[in-house]
């Protein structure tokens, strides 16, 4: 946070009783002694710091700086007495730094993006959220579908280097075994998952400036792999055996997949259909709200690839593993349905007076 502006030590003093206006005479009276307060407040927390203040002093300090405002917003609105405004701007000011300035530390910065600004931004995409999971769930049944009635479109949807040694003329113990395999190698095995689906997820987010298109289109395909994936330990009995070596990792891996698409069909349609705005500043409204919700879910695909370079190959257990999956899909789902819909009672929005 960058350095403010040295303010003056002490804000302007209000007019003299016997040169102001009448109504700031009145007005100054019935509201001087709250102003004193936060002055004191104020001086002493930049003089010593905020931990300078006690618990009751910390309460005030933010319901005082709220009436202070309130009383600026008057003055100014009834063009009372300018040395009366003038004062107000200046303890205001100061204030300001108080109460916003010695929250805004690095923790804090990081527990209010995660606790507030990001599940917030999540919900408020819904429609592209919807439409981005609707894609992917109609091309995984796409996929899902063709597979089993030909295996030959297994090759269609799935890169060979994915597929790997998982192909329809494996067996059914060829499928299994990587299911349970312990691999060695584990951390740098979770390492390169998180760089690959954030690399992933972030072109997603990017493509978007294409009218969402693009993203659509790489959702999809994303779709058809994994609808393969199924049909294909489906045909051999492994279904089950499947989804609970996918789940603890894929619930947070594809969440966040979503997201990202979500957050680039956001900026699509900011392009195509801005609303009230002017298109550029409709992007650049949609941009920031996108790339902070492509941050958060750096977070989970962090979370995915932990789960999957770590729990899922040491645990060999079917319920144990989808009992982690519930898991993961009841604190991800709390989090983004709940997480910040009311804002602390001593949160203030000053300056929007």
């Amino acid at each position: 946070m960058s350095t403010p502006a040295p303010a003056p030590a002490t804000p302007a003093t209000p007019a003299p009783a016997s040169l102001a206006d009448p109504r700031s005479v009145q007005f100054r009276q019935e509201r001087e002694k709250q102003w004193r307060e936060l002055e004191l407040l104020v001086d002493r927390a930049l003089r010593r710091g905020p931990r300078s203040l006690s618990e009751d002093e910390l309460y005030r300090l933010p319901l005082l700086y709220r009436s202070a405002m309130a009383s600026l917003s008057v003055a100014r609105r009834t063009a009372m007495d300018r040395r009366l405004v003038a004062y107000l701007e200046a303890l205001a000011a100061r204030a300001y730094l108080v109460v916003y300035g010695s929250r805004r530390s690095t923790v804090g910065a990081v527990r209010r993006f995660l606790g507030e600004t990001f599940p917030r931004d999540v919900r408020r995409l819904w429609p592209e959220l919807a439409l981005a999971t609707l894609i992917f769930a109609l091309a995984m049944v796409v996929a899902a579908s063709l597979t089993s009635a030909d295996p030959a479109w297994y090759y269609a949807f799935v890169p060979e280097q994915l597929a790997g040694e998982r192909t329809p003329e494996s067996t059914r113990d060829e499928l299994r075994e990587p299911l349970y395999a312990r691999g060695d190698g584990l951390i740098t095995f979770a390492s390169f998952l998180f760089t690959h689906n954030a690399r992933i997820g972030m072109l997603s987010f990017a493509l978007g400036i294409a009218a969402g298109l693009p993203t659509a289109l790489l959702v999809f395909l994303n779709g058809l792999i994994l609808g393969a994936f199924f049909a294909l330990h489906a045909e051999q009995g492994l279904l089950f055996a499947m989804l609970g070596w996918l789940l603890p990792h894929g619930i947070p891996e594809i969440a966040a997949l979503l997201l990202c698409a979500a957050a680039g069909l956001h900026i699509g349609r900011a392009l195509v259909w801005p609303g009230r705005l002017p298109v550029r500043a409709a992007l650049a409204q949609a941009g920031r709200r996108g790339a902070g919700i492509v941050l958060g879910c750096i977070l989970l695909f962090a979370v995915a690839g932990l789960v999957e370079g770590l729990f899922r190959q040491t645990i060999q257990d079917d319920w144990t593993r989808y009992g982690f999956a519930a898991f993961n899909l009841g604190w991800l789902g709390l989090w983004i349905l709940y997480a910040g819909r009311q804002r602390p009672a001593l949160e203030l929005e000053g300056g929007h007076e």
